[in-house]
């Protein structure tokens, strides 16, 4: 049935990219801070997200590799679970191109293949990618997520007309696309300024600024300007299907141990059934067992359909 356009109260999708060294993660914690609530950190760079613990409040998990897909999805899913408002995954890239990503992953298989082809092998990893996708889409987390740049050298004129050359960044390492995913993407220098290569909220068109704490104020201000948005039917279905795909992982694609586990936490009730509050005592559930139980092979991805 069609209803009148109206601009709703959002959760923010923004995405960092730049080369090393250029305040990614930094910026994150700013613009969460302006966001405010509670903010936890996806850590896959080594530590660094301590460095700035003096900057606000948040928690870290950190992911070492293997960067597989599934060990992003369960961090996703503890933050959820654990109430937080605002969850900052840095890096991204690491999913795609680091030791266990998306990209080893399908080096791996080839080596492995017997008769088959790189668009094969894609076909049984892309899912994992999408996975992942909605996964961050439909999270009721603010995400902001980093993602480094593929990195070149360019020669410039400075003011006084001499010859510099600098590190630029180019695109993001990840799988072409992603950015797209995203209602905002912030390009960063690394003189740690921002050009804004996405705005779907036209706040920073054509702006070059400093990221500041002031940066997450403004957008916390767009996001809950909109209209009250009441889950419907279709935002049920979507959570029950994507919340049994997470069951379907832990118990080994066993469909009937899945349904039997769900309808323990819903008291046996029809899934026509189940509220927000089902939906929040299945994530939370979903969330334990996935962090009792690594339920991905890196190199067993045939369950995916």
């Amino acid at each position: 049935m069609f209803r009148k356009a109206e601009r709703r109260k959002a959760k923010l999708r923004l995405a960092l990219t730049g080369p090393a060294g250029s305040g990614k993660t930094y910026g994150a914690l700013l613009i969460a801070q302006g966001l405010g609530g509670k903010i936890a950190m996806i850590d896959t760079e080594n530590g660094s997200g301590d460095i700035y613990a003096d900057t606000c409040d948040y928690d870290i998990e950190t992911l070492t590799a293997p960067y597989s897909i599934q060990k992003y999805l369960e961090a996703i899913h503890e933050a959820e679970a654990a109430g937080y408002d605002v969850l900052i995954i840095d890096s991204l890239s690491h999913a795609w191109s680091g030791q266990g990503g998306l990209l080893d992953m399908h080096t791996q298989m080839m080596n492995n293949a017997k008769g088959g082809n790189s668009y094969t092998v894609w076909g049984k990893i892309t899912p994992w990618q999408n996975r992942l996708i909605e996964t961050m889409l439909s999270s009721n987390c603010h995400i902001i997520a980093t993602m480094r740049s593929k990195t070149d050298y360019a020669m410039f004129q400075n003011e006084r007309g001499k010859t510099e050359i600098k590190k630029v960044g180019l695109a993001p390492v990840q799988r072409d696309g992603m950015d797209y995913e995203f209602t905002i993407v912030f390009d960063l220098s690394m003189d740690h300024i921002v050009t804004v290569s996405k705005d779907r909220t036209s706040l920073f068109d054509k702006q070059v600024f400093e990221i500041t704490p002031e940066t997450g104020k403004t957008l916390r201000e767009w996001l809950d300007s909109g209209a009250e948005r009441e889950p419907d039917a279709n935002d049920i279905r979507t959570a029950i299907n994507r919340l049994y795909r997470g069951y379907l992982e832990v118990f080994g694609n066993d469909s009937a141990s899945a349904q039997a586990a769900m309808q323990e936490i819903t008291d046996g009730r029809a899934s026509r059934e189940w509220n927000q509050e089902d939906m929040k005592n299945l994530s939370n559930d979903l969330a334990l067992r996935m962090q009792k139980k690594g339920v991905m092979d890196e190199m067993n991805i045939d369950v995916v359909s």
